[in-house]
């Protein structure tokens, strides 16, 4: 016999404010998806819960990181998940897993993964030595869930072959976009002229954007890519006028807020506060990241303000190019020229067609997964 649906979602991280790629995607995830079904937030004690947002909050973890193996969180947890007749225990990343796997053979919750990678890859490329150990740990999270939700096709058939899934309890659930249409000419035009005033850039100039956490391997690999080689050929092409504005937080202090490049036609914006400002002010974003797995939140995020994209194929995993049209430009990971041809040659007039839309709009992800969970196959 079914069961009233009833989410009970587990964050092992400060998730509000949501600033970050991967605090978006589970605020975003949860603002949609709470509208649908009921959900119960459950996650650390430092986050500024917002109002109004459809779930019910419960800070119940603590601070330290410590939290991840405290024996103690299975007690309040259960009683948690017997008092409000959770159906669905979602984990938020596989950390969690030896408590979700506790939880469901003590309770009647059905246990769910949500991965926003495969993590343990993503520490690989990072250079962790401890990823072997994650992977295992990984795996045997997966393997013990009644449902995976993974943020690309890629993910699933990886983790699927490799962590022997059964396909059946395997479902893409991607990060997605607000907008369900681009935006006006009239915000663009707006937007870009906050950023000519605020940097003293040219109404002949280009303005290219990269965004990104800078403490972060493949980011920072990134900028160091348009520092190094695709800024000194662009400042070698005759009459294409551009300024480059990177966005994002923990800059290395070597590299000295990017003073040395102030004259290379790059200007360093930090942290904003406002992002969307510089997507829809922007004419062009740039992704040269070669690795780090997942969805590159940022790509999505600029294709859904209609910005003309230029990717390496590994930064756009996760973005069927048959829904971008001529919004998405690949190239190879390491063609650096053929990346700064694009640059130079793209014409930045395209649309992107509706298909990305029905595709990453958020309220269709969320229908989507709500549509899974309420199978009846899934429920007791």
């Amino acid at each position: 016999m079914s069961r009233t649906l009833h989410i009970a979602a587990l964050a092992s991280y400060r998730v509000f404010p949501a600033k970050m790629g991967g605090q978006k995607g589970i605020a975003c995830f949860y603002s949609y998806l709470g509208v649908r079904v009921p959900v119960s937030f459950i996650s650390t004690k430092n986050n500024e819960f917002p109002a109004g947002f459809p779930a019910t909050f419960i800070p119940l973890l603590g601070n330290s990181f410590l939290r991840y193996v405290n024996p103690f969180l299975f007690f309040p947890l259960r009683k948690i998940l017997l008092k409000d007749n959770i159906t669905h225990l979602i984990l938020e990343h596989p950390y969690y897993g030896w408590l979700g796997t506790l939880l469901k053979w003590t309770t009647k919750v059905k246990l769910v993964v949500h991965s926003h990678n495969i993590e343990s890859l993503r520490f690989k490329s990072t250079g962790r030595w401890w990823w072997r150990i994650l992977w295992q740990y990984e795996k045997f999270t997966h393997r013990r869930a009644d449902l995976n939700f993974f943020i690309t096709g890629e993910d699933e058939q990886f983790a699927i072959k490799h962590f022997k899934l059964d396909a059946r309890r395997c479902q893409t659930i991607t990060y997605g976009s607000d907008a369900k249409e681009s935006p006006m000419p009239s915000e663009r035009s707006v937007a870009r002229q906050v950023l000519e005033n605020l940097y003293g850039i040219g109404s002949n100039e280009k303005i290219l954007l990269f965004n990104g956490t800078l403490d972060y391997k493949p980011n920072l690999d990134a900028l160091m890519i348009i520092l190094n080689v695709i800024n000194p050929a662009l400042m070698k092409q005759a009459g294409f006028n551009y300024r480059i504005i990177i966005c994002g937080k923990s800059l290395p202090a070597n590299l000295d807020e990017l003073k040395a490049y102030q004259d290379k036609h790059i200007i360093y914006a930090g942290f904003v506060d406002d992002i969307t400002v510089y997507f829809k002010g922007c004419d062009l974003f740039i992704n040269p990241v070669t690795d780090g797995g997942g969805i590159k939140t940022k790509l999505v995020e600029a294709l859904g303000y209609n910005i003309s994209c230029i990717s390496t194929e590994s930064g756009a995993i996760g973005i069927p190019q048959s829904i971008t049209g001529k919004k998405l430009v690949l190239t190879g990971d390491t063609d650096w020229e053929p990346f700064t041809k694009a640059i130079i040659d793209i014409n930045t007039q395209e649309n992107i067609p509706n298909a990305f839309y029905n595709h990453f709009y958020w309220g269709n992800i969320a229908d989507k997964a709500a549509s899974v969970l309420k199978n009846t196959a899934l429920i007791d």
